[in-house]
């Protein structure tokens, strides 16, 4: 009877080890649940509210979004004062071409970023904790803080590629 258990354990364990192998390798990356609401080359306009700590930030986002050249975001102010400026490469690479208070270089590289990436791009994102409230509203809750985010306006068509050139710096 011991040698019986031996060999179904022995094949239990060879089974769940080939099934976890294939099924990490091939299985498809899944979309993210915005995927289908932005085209592929646009320019995207929203206003949000970021709640950091109990304080609370009213901010205008300018996306211009390529499908091959990346991500860029130019968040202001009410009154048009650039606050963060970061560009996201496809290859996912992230420069920060301006931070201003109360945004450290640090937190817009690791935070503005993951979140313009959690919204904006074409696969899923690790650690992505948005809702989708509707077709035009986001929140995003991580530890320290909220965005609760507007779309305003989106204008489909393809940008000017001096966006996505990391050395070359826009305003809106």
């Amino acid at each position: 009877m011991i040698s019986n258990y031996r060999n179904w354990t022995l094949v239990f364990l060879v089974a769940l080890l080939a099934g976890c192998a294939t099924s990490r390798h091939s299985a498809p990356q899944p979309k993210p649940p915005t995927a289908q609401l932005f085209p592929p080359d646009a320019l995207v306009t929203q206003r949000g509210v970021l709640t950091v700590l109990g304080r609370q930030f009213t901010l205008n986002g300018y996306v211009a979004k390529s499908e091959t050249l990346g991500l860029r975001l130019i968040m202001t102010e009410n009154f048009g004062t650039v606050l963060a400026d970061v560009l996201v490469k496809p290859d996912g690479k992230v420069f920060v071409m301006q931070s201003k208070s109360p945004f450290r270089q640090a937190w817009v590289e690791h935070y503005i970023a993951a979140d313009l990436k959690c919204i904006f791009s074409d696969t899923m994102e690790k650690n992505c904790p948005m809702q989708l409230l509707s077709q035009s509203h986001f929140a995003i809750k991580r530890r320290w803080y909220k965005l609760d985010l507007q779309t305003v306006e989106v204008k489909p068509g393809p940008q000017p590629a001096e966006l996505f050139d990391e050395t070359h710096k826009a305003t809106p």
